[in-house]
């Protein structure tokens, strides 16, 4: 009886090893430069992958596997990835070749269930170079000019791709209205006198914590702006929030869970300082740190005063938090949570695109204060100071220093030309000066 009973657990233990793993649905996320396949399994796999030339493919041999529906196949403007096709093999492996339109490196790992998706294979195909920022050349030109240049701002769209961050109750996700507010914000910014803004993520694509850090950092970015939508179990909860870095942990048990929930997508990112002992490193990294944090709690508190004109913020004051993507120790960061998404009257909001002008002209107002007080040596907002003289009008100002009457205008926060005499406006840079 018991020899009985082994063989039948060592048959049950056989069929449940031998079970076939099932792919369910395929999903391609091309960025800029990189393109990541993520294939939805029914549970871990065993699965080997292989770079062949002539033409380039990669292949990925699975075992015990197989696949329900024909895979999506990728956009023509992904730059690497040209097609995707199955087979079966050895009867009861699977055969996934991806059709390359050029020489690519890859990684792959494999996904535990969350609460989006269940089990995931991801697939990541990257150029050889990494594809370098080629944006901050207009800089690099100014620059080498030894002319004035333009403050330059990286605003990060948050999640992306397979990421989608909250879910509003329509369905909406944050990675898509934020992507919008962002969009929205770089064309206010880029009206500014002396101010140019990228974006980070400029489409529907998964990008590492790490990588939109360094992103910012190859644009030479002097401030560096994370757009997110906030979220919370009781739909009530409601208003703006305004995050910069803690170095002792979240201000409170919310922030410290919504910084958890940000940072869990990657690890920290950071500057290496390898080549310095442990000292120096720490008194360098403490020092750029400590100067960062600063100018970010200063930005931060003007764009959440900012924010106060076009709605209800969650938080009257500024919050800090452990959140990753805040951790360049050399860029002031700042963390925007626009409103809850989770609350249907703000994911209304969200979904308007006037109130999200509004916003970024709120956000605007922030910006330009604060540059106007401290901006960086040998930008056009390096501003001069000009005491109000008799007979002088705003207007005569702005011929004899080559700058617009709007622009002094709205450097000063100005109402209207009205000026009076031994007052002390101050007077940007234009480009020629």
């Amino acid at each position: 009886m018991r020899l009985i009973l082994l063989n039948i657990f060592v048959f049950l233990s056989s069929s449940i090893l031998a079970e076939t793993v099932t792919i369910d649905n395929v999903r391609v996320w091309a960025a800029p430069d990189s393109t990541r396949v993520v294939f939805d399994v029914s549970g871990p796999v065993e699965h080997q992958l292989s770079l062949l030339t002539a033409p380039y493919r990669t292949v990925i041999d699975l075992k015990q596997a197989s696949m329900t529906k024909k895979p999506v196949q990728p956009g023509s403007e992904d730059k690497y990835l040209q097609a995707i096709r199955s087979a079966a093999r050895n009867q009861d492996d699977l055969r996934i070749v991806l059709d390359l339109k050029k020489f690519v490196q890859y990684k792959t790992f494999q996904l535990k269930p969350n609460k989006q998706y269940g089990h995931r294979l991801v697939v990541d195909l990257y150029g050889a170079d990494n594809d370098k920022i080629k944006t901050n050349s207009v800089q690099e030109e100014v620059t080498a000019a030894n002319r004035p240049r333009d403050v330059i701002i990286a605003i990060d769209a948050g999640h992306g791709g397979e990421d989608p961050g909250a879910k509003g109750p329509s369905g909406v996700y944050e990675k898509n209205v934020v992507l919008k507010i962002s969009q929205q914000l770089v064309d206010v910014i880029n009206k500014e006198h002396g101010m140019r803004a990228f974006m980070i993520r400029k489409g529907d694509y998964y990008m590492s914590l790490r990588k939109r850090i360094n992103k910012a950092r190859e644009y030479k970015a002097d401030l560096f702006m994370s757009v997110h939508a906030d979220a919370f179990r009781d739909p009530k909860v409601h208003g703006s929030s305004v995050y910069v870095l803690s170095k002792r942990g979240a201000s409170s048990e919310a922030a410290k869970w919504l910084a958890e929930s940000e940072n869990a997508s990657d690890l920290i990112g950071g500057v290496s300082l390898d080549n310095k002992d442990d000292v120096l490193a720490s008194v360098l990294l403490d020092l750029s740190q400590t100067a960062s944090l600063e100018a970010s709690i200063d930005i931060a508190d003007r764009v959440l005063k900012g924010l106060k004109s076009v709605g209800k913020v969650h938080k009257r004051t500024v919050q800090s938090a452990g959140f990753a993507v805040l951790k360049s120790p050399d860029i002031p960061s700042i963390l925007i949570e626009t409103a809850f998404i989770s609350n249907p009257h703000e994911e209304r909001k969200l979904l308007s695109k006037d109130h999200r002008t509004n916003m970024a002209n709120a956000i605007m107002v922030g910006l330009r204060g604060y540059f106007r007080d401290f901006a960086p040596e040998g930008t056009l907002l390096a501003s001069r100071k000009h005491i109000i003289g008799r007979g002088e009008t705003l207007s005569t100002i702005a011929q004899h220093y080559q700058v617009s009457t709007d622009t002094l205008r709205r450097y000063n926060d100005l109402k209207g030309d009205l000026v009076r005499v031994g007052q002390t406006i101050s007077i940007p840079r234009s480009s020629g000066t």
